[in-house]
C-alpha cells in the first residue's frame, strides 16, 4: 500500500494493520536505508559505463594523466600534464584519483576505470547526502525520494563514471547542505545539531575546497545568506562550530597552499584565480559560452527521468515558500542558479552541485496533490526530454555506429521513451486519495527504465561507435604492430604529429612526444614510431624526402575527433630497416 496524502508522511507505509518489520529494521530505517537506496540507485546506473566506456576527452583524460604523472614521479603538489602544469584547480582529485589507482591498478596500466573509482564514490555519496539532509524535514521514505531524484538523473549518474572532479564536487556540496538542513532545523527548535551533523558539514567544505576552490563554500554562502534574508535572522550561525571548522579547513588545504605556493613562487594563485576563476566569471573560456537560461533549457534532458517533477517541485517552492523544507531549497537552489546563469562561461555540469536543491522541492512536491499545470507541464517536459535523448541517440548511431549498433540503439531508444511514457502518466494519473499509489507506481517504473536506459547507452551503444574514439583505435594499432616502446623493443617515445587529444599521451605514456609533421619525420630518422593525422601527412612526407629516408606506412585508422568536431585520420610510420 502506498501513502502519499500528508505533508510529513512517508512515501511508502505498510497496509493498515499489518508489522512494521522487526527493531532491527525500525531501527535501520529512517538513518540507513533510504541513503543506501539512493546511493545504490548511482551505482547500478554508472558501474557500467565506468567500466566500458573509453578514456573522454579532454578533462577526463587531463585529470588522469596528471594523477599517472603524480604516481610516477611522487610530486604530490604539483601535478603537471606532460610538461604543463595543472594549476587551474586544487590538487584534490589527484589525491583521490592516486588513492584508487594505488589500491586497485597501476599508473603502467593506464585502466581508465580505476581513475573514475572517487568520482563513482561521490555520486553515490552526493546522493546518499540528500537523502539523509531530506530527513530533516520529512518522514524517512518520503525523504529517500530525494535521494532518488537526484541519483536517477542523466547527469549525475554520467559524472559518475567520469574522472574529473563534478560528481565529487556535488558529493561535497550535498553533504554540506544536507548537514546544514539538520543544522537548521535544530536551531528551529531551539537545539544544537549533534557533533557528528557539524563535522559532515566542515567535511563537505573541506573536500569541496580541495577539489574545486571556492564553488562548494560560495553555494553553502549563498544559501545561508538566502536563508537570513527570508527568516530575518539567522539562528543557527551560532551553532555551527566555526572555531574548530575553520581550524579543520586550515588543517586539511593549509599544508598544500603553503607548498605550492613555495614551489611555483605563488603562480598557481595568479593562475587559479585569476586566469581561471575570474575570467570564467567576466568572460566565455576556452569557448564554453551560454545566454543567461543555458541551465534552464538543459535541466529537463540532465534531470531525467525526474524531469516530469519539476513543474510540480517549482509550484511546491513557489506555494510553500514560507515552510522550513522549501525554503531551505529554495536556498540551496535559486541564488547559486542565478549566479551560474549569469556567469559567461558555461558547461552543462557546472550546475550540478545544485540539482540537490531541486531534489528537495521534488520530495515535498510528492507529498502534496499536483494542479493540472503542473501534470500536464510535467507529462509535457518528460515525452520531451525522452525524445531529445532518443533523438540525439539515433543520429548518433545513424553517423557514427555499424549494424551491430543498431539492436543497441533501439533497445536505448525503446527504454528511454518508455521511461518518458511512464514518468509522464505518473504525474497525469495520481490525485488525493488512492491514485497517489498509482503515481507512485508508474514513477518507479520511469526510474528503472531510465536507470536502463543510461546503462544501454554508456556501457553498450556509446564504446560501439567505434568513429569517436580515435585515440582507442590508435592506441590498439601501435601495440597491434609491436611497436609500442614500453615493450622494451622499440625505440621510443612515439612520436604524434597533428593530433594533440589528452586521451592519446594517457593511453601511449606521459613521454608522448606531440608535434609536427616535420617533428615526426625526425622521430622516425631515429627509429621511433610516428603517428601522423591527415593534416600533417605532407610535410611529414616532404621532410622524408628530403633527409632520404625510407619508411612504411605500419596502417592507419580513422574517426571524429567530438573535442573539435573535425575528421580525423592517423597512419602509423616506422622507419625502414
Amino acid at each position: 500500500m502506498v501513502n502519499l496524502t500528508g505533508v510529513d508522511r512517508p512515501i511508502l507505509a505498510p497496509p493498515h494493520g499489518e508489522a512494521t518489520g522487526s527493531p532491527v529494521t525500525e531501527a535501520l530505517a529512517p538513518r540507513v536505508l533510504g541513503p543506501l537506496l539512493a546511493a545504490l540507485i548511482v551505482l547500478l546506473a554508472a558501474l557500467p559505463g565506468l567500466v566500458r566506456m573509453p578514456t573522454l576527452d579532454r578533462d577526463e583524460a587531463r585529470f588522469a594523466q596528471s594523477t599517472a604523472q603524480m604516481l610516477e614521479s611522487g610530486d604530490v603538489v604539483d601535478p603537471r600534464f606532460q610538461d604543463e602544469a595543472r594549476d587551474k584547480k586544487p590538487v584534490g582529485i589527484n589525491w583521490l584519483q592516486a588513492g584508487a589507482v594505488r589500491l586497485t591498478s597501476s599508473e603502467e596500466a593506464r585502466e581508465i576505470w580505476a581513475y573514475r573509482l572517487p568520482s563513482l564514490l561521490g555520486g553515490m555519496a552526493a546522493a546518499a547526502a540528500c537523502a539523509w539532509g531530506a530527513r530533516a524535514f520529512f518522514k524517512p521514505w518520503r525523504a529517500a525520494s530525494a535521494g532518488v531524484a537526484l541519483g536517477c538523473g542523466f547527469l549525475l549518474t554520467s559524472e559518475a563514471f567520469t574522472a574529473k572532479t563534478d560528481a565529487i564536487l556535488c558529493a561535497a556540496v550535498a553533504l554540506s547542505m544536507a548537514a546544514f538542513a539538520r543544522i537548521y532545523m535544530a536551531a528551529r527548535r531551539g537545539e544544537t545539531a549533534d557533533r557528528r551533523t557539524r563535522a559532515v558539514f566542515w567535511l563537505g567544505l573541506g573536500v569541496g575546497l580541495m577539489v574545486k576552490g571556492p564553488v562548494a563554500p560560495l553555494v553553502v554562502i549563498l544559501a545561508g545568506l538566502a536563508l537570513w534574508v527570508a527568516d530575518r535572522g539567522a539562528p543557527w550561525m551560532r551553532r555551527m562550530s566555526w572555531r574548530w571548522g575553520l581550524l579543520f579547513l586550515l588543517a586539511l588545504a593549509g599544508p598544500w597552499a603553503a607548498a605550492i605556493t613555495v614551489s611555483g613562487d605563488g603562480a598557481f594563485w595568479t593562475r587559479a584565480m585569476g586566469g581561471d576563476v575570474l575570467h570564467k566569471l567576466t568572460g566565455a573560456r576556452e569557448g564554453h559560452r551560454g545566454a543567461p537560461g543555458y541551465y534552464l533549457l538543459l535541466a529537463p534532458v540532465l534531470m531525467f527521468p525526474a524531469t516530469a517533477l519539476i513543474p510540480a517541485a517549482l509550484a511546491y517552492g513557489w506555494g510553500r515558500h514560507k515552510a522550513p523544507a522549501a525554503r531551505f531549497a529554495l536556498a540551496w537552489l535559486v541564488p547559486a542558479w542565478l549566479l551560474f546563469e549569469a556567469a559567461p562561461t558555461k558547461l552543462p555540469h557546472y550546475a550540478l552541485p545544485l540539482y540537490g536543491g531541486f531534489a528537495l522541492l521534488a520530495a515535498g512536491a510528492l507529498g502534496h496533490p499536483m494542479g493540472r499545470l503542473t501534470r500536464w507541464g510535467g507529462a509535457g517536459l518528460s515525452l520531451l526530454a525522452s525524445a531529445a535523448i532518443a533523438t540525439l541517440t539515433v543520429t548518433a548511431t545513424s553517423r557514427f555506429g555499424g549494424a551491430a549498433a543498431a539492436p543497441v540503439a533501439a533497445l536505448a531508444v525503446l527504454l528511454t521513451v518508455g521511461a518518458g511514457v511512464s514518468a509522464a502518466i505518473g504525474v497525469m494519473v495520481g490525485g488525493p486519495g488512492s491514485d497517489l499509489g498509482r503515481r507512485l507506481s508508474f514513477l518507479c517504473a520511469a526510474t528503472g527504465m531510465g536507470i536502463a536506459a543510461h546503462v544501454t547507452l554508456s556501457a553498450g551503444l556509446l564504446p560501439m561507435l567505434s568513429p569517436l574514439w580515435p585515440s582507442r583505435a590508435a592506441a590498439e594499432m601501435v601495440s597491434r604492430h609491436g611497436v609500442d616502446p614500453r615493450n622494451g623493443v622499440t625505440p621510443g617515445p612515439v612520436a604524434v604529429a597533428g593530433y594533440a587529444e589528452p586521451s592519446l599521451v594517457f593511453a601511449l605514456g606521459t613521454d608522448t612526444d606531440l608535434g609536427d609533421g616535420s617533428d615526426a619525420a625526425l622521430a622516425v630518422e631515429t627509429g621511433r614510431p610516428a603517428l601522423v593525422e591527415g593534416r600533417q601527412l605532407q610535410p611529414f612526407l616532404d621532410r622524408l624526402r628530403r633527409d632520404r629516408i625510407v619508411a612504411d606506412r605500419l596502417g592507419q585508422v580513422g574517426g571524429f575527433d567530438y573535442s573539435d568536431g573535425k575528421a580525423v585520420s592517423l597512419s602509423l610510420w616506422l622507419k625502414r630497416p
